[in-house]
């Protein structure tokens, strides 16, 4: 019997999809919640879902490829699916801190200022431009965008790699 390769693509972007979604409305209950990001609870929410569409992912491609699924694979799906999400993520994140709530991470910022006083008084005005400068640096469209994307692929690859671990089977007579 001929070993036919399943094409993932249909497997990756619909997971991905659901996963970038599924993101999105966690960050909008959380938003209207009025619970903050840095909230455990919010991080433990958003990794779970991450596992489980990237598990899924995995699951349906090992099925449709008979039960056979290499650590290669289930990183390349895995990836994938962050990868897709990620972009999702990120779009969303544009759109929300532009146009939605556009005084977003300026309040972010200014809290964050706020810490930072209170932890340090003696701060020279020349080291509050220069934080001031990278902040503005950190919170620009492109950045964000970027950071959205490394973060959802880091954290893909981490659970891509447990997950395939775990899931693998190698067809050995191939």
């Amino acid at each position: 019997m001929e070993n036919q390769s399943v094409n993932s693509t249909k497997i990756i972007l619909t997971n991905g999809i659901l996963l970038g979604l599924s993101s999105i409305f966690l960050y909008v209950i959380m938003y209207v919640i009025g619970a903050d990001q840095k909230n455990w609870i919010y991080s433990v929410l958003a990794f779970l879902i991450m596992v489980t569409f990237i598990a899924l992912g995995m699951n349906h491609f090992k099925k449709e490829n008979g039960t056979y699924m290499s650590l290669g694979q289930a990183l390349k799906i895995g990836l994938g699916i962050a990868l897709i999400a990620g972009i999702i993520g990120a779009i969303y994140q544009f759109v929300f801190t532009n146009y939605i709530d556009p005084e977003y991470m300026k309040n972010i910022i200014a809290a964050q200022n706020e810490q930072m006083m209170q932890q340090n008084p003696n701060m020279t005005q020349e080291q509050l431009d220069m934080i001031k400068k990278s902040q503005d640096f950190m919170a620009s469209p492109l950045v964000l965008f970027g950071i959205g994307i490394i973060q959802s692929l880091f954290f893909g690859f981490i659970v891509s790699l447990i997950t395939g671990l775990i899931m693998k089977k190698n067809n050995d007579s191939i």
